[in-house]
């Protein structure tokens, strides 16, 4: 059997320490702490890289005029410049005096000579003539069966206005009638497409578009024409200078007897571009057309002079380039030189 319990023992001596525990699980974070108190200013830093420029600032107010420059030393002596273009017609002159003989013309006379371009542009005057107005190239009239032609080297050629038909006719008992059906009018024609085969043409500003345009000048020098009958422009006789080379134009026919020609000494019969058909005919009921059956008609080259009028005799040219080569005449327009006051 068990005794009874004793008295407590004095304590015994500390025991040796005892091995490291295993590291416990991490605690929660803490709060915040109070800011601390700012440091003491720290050490001067090295000096930065140059920045990139700014942009420009706001435009200043006007500064006061300065004072005059010094003068500057002269300049090196510029290169020719360019010839300038041609100064305008200066004023005519007074009346010279005249006094020609035989051998020397006169320059105090005047004369007419007109220029068709063949297009629809007015064309100049030759050199030392002075345009007194353009115009519309008319060749020719028809009224009632009749022709007037109008020689093409005279103003009356060349009329400031186009009308389809720029005559009226009158009867005996006081009455005129202007555009009647059988009237017609012809004109010299630009080269442009002649398709025989459209319906004529009605509108003004189409029409316009097929006349040639034609210019009237004033000069001192008397003028003609001459034929080479090849197909090379002759040289001008002595004493005369070339205006313009071009083709040997004679005259136009229409239906009927109706025509026209040119005086082979006019400058009128001397063309200077080739087209076929050469002109345009228009009709009193307010219409313009090329027609088949209007006819022009040029002198013809005659190169074999030991049998003249007999050459060419029945040729036929076909096509343009051979019909200039071989078939049509060529001609100078020339005016004859002036005495020199």
């Amino acid at each position: 059997p068990h005794g009874q319990k004793g008295e407590r023992g004095i304590p015994g001596t500390d025991g040796a320490n005892g091995a490291d525990g295993a590291d416990g699980a991490n605690g929660e974070d803490g709060n915040d702490g109070l800011p601390g108190q700012d440091g003491a200013p720290g050490a001067e830093g090295a000096k930065g890289e140059t920045g990139a420029p700014g942009n420009d600032g706001a435009k200043g107010p006007k500064g006061e005029r300065g004072e005059p420059g010094q003068k500057g030393l002269a300049g090196i002596k510029g290169q020719k410049g360019q010839q300038g273009d041609d100064g305008a017609q200066g004023e005519r002159g007074p009346e010279g005096v005249c006094e020609p003989d035989d051998y020397h013309p006169c320059n105090c006379d005047t004369h007419t000579v007109v220029r068709h371009s063949q297009s629809t542009e007015s064309p100049e005057c030759p050199t030392d003539y002075e345009s007194l107005w353009s115009g519309y190239s008319l060749v020719f009239f028809e009224g009632n069966g009749y022709g007037l032609s109008q020689d093409l080297g005279s103003a009356g050629s060349c009329l400031e206005e186009f009308q389809l038909v720029p005559f009226m006719q009158c009867s005996s008992s006081d009455v005129c009638r202007h555009g009647v059906r059988t009237d017609k009018s012809f004109w010299l024609a630009v080269d442009a497409e002649a398709d025989y085969t459209v319906k004529p043409m009605t509108s003004i500003d189409e029409i316009e578009q097929h006349i040639s345009r034609c210019t009237v000048c004033l000069g001192t020098q008397y003028i003609l024409a001459r034929h080479s009958f090849t197909d090379t422009a002759p040289e001008c006789p002595e004493d005369f200078s070339p205006l313009w080379e071009g083709y040997s134009y004679v005259m136009v026919t229409s239906s009927g007897v109706s025509g026209g020609g040119q005086d082979l000494a006019s400058s009128g019969s001397c063309l200077e571009k080739f087209y076929l058909p050469t002109f345009i005919e228009c009709l009193g009921r307010g219409t313009c057309a090329y027609y088949i059956n209007n006819l022009d008609y040029w002198l013809a080259q005659n190169p074999d002079i030991t049998q003249p009028g007999m050459w060419g005799m029945g040729n036929v040219y076909s096509g343009l380039d051979e019909i200039m080569d071989q078939g049509v005449a060529r001609c100078t327009v020339c005016a004859r030189n002036t005495l020199e006051l």
